[in-house]
């Protein structure tokens, strides 16, 4: 018994180990010293570091409107970006799924977006919203084209919505896809020949199954959205008037700009609380609402 425990937990870990250890190295101990260094006062540099307990939640609860301005226009950015990303990454799927000759190259050009990092495709599109734009409204005489995308604070929200909508819309498609070729094809007959429209059958019938495919698109949006950070950076890096400023750029800025890691750990807390706590309640309702084959 004593060797075969031996031999087990060898086996353990030689496979587990290496993975824990890479787990524990990369995770578990930048998390639990973030954790040390919000309840202190260190800039980053220093090798004193000094203890002020809760000192730096408070003065970010109550002395920070930065963070709570950059906290709402998280919140308003991800609510725009998850609904309207979705919408249209199942409208892309629902289309894509039909057998369509080219469908399989739509695909395709629909997913690329999604290849591209984030501080590239800020840099694209800020040249398109600065200078391409404004030549196409010359020329049309378009007042789409003229508004200053990247100039005021509507303008600039909705630019980050557009450009983040028109990258991760193409990941989504392909996990909507994934879930409306597993709806059965029989059942949807069946329903259209008990005279069921288009819209109900959608409704009743293929939404409900495919609420896995919804739970995970939601939760990978959300998470996107609320840690948005390259695209803000190199799109509009905060402006006009930190008006863009999202909540990862605000860490940033307080942790490595103003030289208070301190205090852009424990903002970087209470980031990661908020959105654990978001995202898992999304979960438990999407789940509830999903329904066995």
């Amino acid at each position: 018994m004593k060797k075969w425990l031996t031999a087990q937990w060898m086996q353990q870990t030689v496979f587990v180990g290496p993975a824990v250890l890479a787990y524990t190295i990369v995770m578990a101990l930048p998390i639990m010293l973030g954790l040390y260094y919000s309840f202190t006062s260190w800039n980053g540099i220093s090798s004193s570091v000094q203890w002020v307990g809760w000192q730096n939640f408070k003065s970010i609860l109550t002395a920070d409107p930065d963070f709570g301005s950059s906290f709402w226009f998280t919140a308003r950015f991800t609510a725009a970006v998850v609904l309207l990303s979705n919408l249209l990454g199942f409208a892309l799927a629902f289309i894509l799924s039909k057998p369509l000759k080219t469908r399989n190259w739509l695909r395709t050009i629909f997913f690329m977006p999604n290849v591209l990092g984030g501080l590239l495709l800020g840099f694209i599109w800020q040249f398109i919203f600065v200078q391409s734009f404004p030549k196409i409204g010359e020329a049309t005489n378009i007042g789409l084209f003229n508004l200053p995308w990247l100039g005021t604070e509507s303008t600039a929200f909705w630019g980050l919505v557009i450009v983040s909508v028109w990258q991760g819309a193409g990941y989504l498609m392909v996990i909507y896809i994934a879930g409306l070729t597993n709806v059965p094809g029989d059942l949807l007959e069946a329903a259209a020949i008990d005279g069921a429209k288009g819209w109900q059958i959608l409704r009743h019938i293929v939404l409900p199954l495919i609420m896995p495919a919804v739970t995970i698109c939601l939760f990978l949006s959300i998470s996107w959205a609320f840690k948005s950070f390259d695209l803000n950076f190199s799109l509009t890096q905060g402006g006009p008037y930190k008006s863009t400023e999202s909540v990862a750029m605000n860490i940033y800025y307080e942790a490595f700009k103003n030289n208070r890691y301190g205090l852009g750990t424990a903002k970087a807390i209470i980031f990661f609380v908020a959105v654990t706590v978001i995202t898992m309640i999304q979960v438990s309702v999407t789940k509830k609402r999903e329904v066995e084959m």
